[in-house]
């Protein structure tokens, strides 16, 4: 059962993941279409953002795996 619940707990990190950095990317293509000579400072924020994102979902499916052990 707690290798059912891990997995569920991983796939809610995944797709937590994939919505915060689908909203990033959607955001910053809104924000260069507008200010087009902006574009390499919202690139640049846009990927630090996306990174964060990413570590918290791999804490998030670490932890939900180490805690099923």
């Amino acid at each position: 059962m707690t290798g059912t619940l891990a997995a569920i707990g991983a796939g809610i990190a995944a797709i937590g993941a994939g919505i915060g950095i689908g909203k990033i990317g959607s955001s910053a293509m809104e924000a260069i279409a507008r200010q087009p000579e902006a574009a390499s400072k919202i690139q640049t924020a846009m990927l630090i953002a996306a990174a964060f994102i990413e570590a918290v979902a791999l804490f998030a499916v670490v932890v939900s795996m180490i805690s099923n052990g």
